[in-house]
């Protein structure tokens, strides 16, 4: 087919690939990570702050967005771009994830899947064609095929049975999505950890055709090194000339592992979900902001960092505004770690220009295990008694 999204690649070392994804909404350097903005929204972030963050490019979700306000909706405003004021290319999800994930509120056939609504339980239908027109209504430059995401563990039976499923699906996926310039379809390679069926996927979507291939149904429970085994034996067998992307995942990591083995797309809620809750990435690692020891700390979050939480403000501000829970808290480190995954990538997409990939990865990950910098003392806590001395010791305690 005709290629509706232009994907140059500029550099490669051993298997981590630089490139650069063009769109209708302007171009994405990769490797790139997408924050999720699944009903329209960056959560606790206006589009202008995601953009200071480095981010190029948005996922949307076709389930949340189908039940609420409806695709229709969207449309009537000029899509997803003019809805939710974002000016820069967006991929949606196909809803298969999250209606797969309603095991009790659903019913697969090999036409599509009827489930209920989460918000009002209400019966909807959606299939491959249906996946499609929802995606068209949003504008999403890139949409995925409708797939059923195969759960960890299955046996191989269940595996394949799943990953051929997807493929009947890709297929009319393809047959129903509407070509435009800047705009394209990915199919998503299935196959649990099984490497003939991860094989059988590839030959299938590629004999289809497509804009662009991720890899989906990992970082569903089967841990981090099956994930990059799975990677080892799928990423050398997908078009070279073509955008891969790896849904769902995930920890900076996995995304310095799966870059490694060829990957140039990210998705994950997990640094703003994390920054909702009080966990900060930064490059010695995770940090909760919650915890006491940050409570006197002047230091800022990461003195590398140049978002405004770590710019204007200290762990101590920080540690407090989620004891006292404030919605400025995890706006702000909501920011942070958008800002660091969003740094991360940059850097990777350096080191490959550079040829030090290998080394500059591997002092990232070294970085990360180091864990924080130690506590440093409370000037308020007053000073520190000595244990009691025995009564028998002609000792004097003192003070420290």
């Amino acid at each position: 087919m005709g290629l509706g999204l232009g994907f140059e690649l500029l550099k490669t070392e051993g298997a981590a690939r630089r490139g650069r994804l063009t769109t209708a909404h302007g171009a994405v350097e990769t490797p790139a990570f997408m924050p999720v903005g699944t009903v329209g929204t960056v959560k606790g972030m206006l589009p202008g702050s995601v953009r200071e963050t480095g981010a190029q490019i948005l996922l949307g979700n076709t389930y949340h967005l189908m039940l609420r306000p409806t695709a229709e909706r969207v449309a009537q405003f000029g899509g997803l771009h003019r809805f939710m004021n974002w000016n820069g290319p967006i991929l949606t999800d196909s809803g298969g994830f999250q209606v797969m994930s309603l095991s009790d509120l659903r019913t697969l056939d090999e036409d599509g899947v009827t489930f209920k609504s989460h918000l009002d339980g209400r019966r909807h239908r959606l299939t491959p064609e249906r996946s499609m027109r929802i995606q068209h209504l949003l504008d999403s430059n890139v949409t995925m095929c409708l797939d059923e995401c195969t759960p960890f563990p299955a046996t191989h039976e269940v595996a394949e049975k799943s990953m051929r499923l997807s493929m009947r699906w890709a297929r009319r996926s393809r047959d129903a999505f509407v070509e435009r310039p800047g705009y394209g379809l990915f199919g998503i390679v299935q196959g649990g950890v099984y490497p003939d069926l991860r094989a059988e996927s590839v030959e299938a979507l590629t004999g289809i055709g497509f804009d662009g291939y991720a890899v989906g149904g990992l970082a569903v429970g089967e841990g981090q090194q099956m994930m990059f085994d799975v990677l080892d034996f799928t990423t050398p067998l997908m078009p070279a000339d073509r955008p891969r992307y790896l849904m769902g995942v995930g920890r900076p990591s996995d995304l310095i592992g799966a870059v490694r083995r060829g990957i140039d797309m990210f998705d994950c809620v997990m640094p703003t979900r994390s920054g909702r809750t009080g966990q900060a990435f930064v490059r010695r690692g995770v940090l909760n902001m919650r915890n006491a020891r940050h409570a006197h700390d002047t230091r800022p979050l990461d003195e590398e960092c140049r978002c405004p939480a770590c710019r204007d403000y200290t762990r101590g501000y920080l540690h407090h505004l989620f004891r006292a829970g404030e919605m400025l808290g995890p706006m702000l480190l909501t920011w942070h770690n958008l800002t660091y995954y969003q740094d991360l990538m940059a850097e990777l997409r350096r080191a490959i220009e550079e040829g030090c990939f290998e080394r500059r990865a591997a002092e990232l990950e070294a970085g990360l295990a180091l864990g924080d910098l130690p506590a440093v003392p409370d000037p308020l806590a007053g000073p520190v008694a000595a244990p009691p001395v025995p009564e028998e010791s002609s000792s004097v305690p003192v003070d420290l």
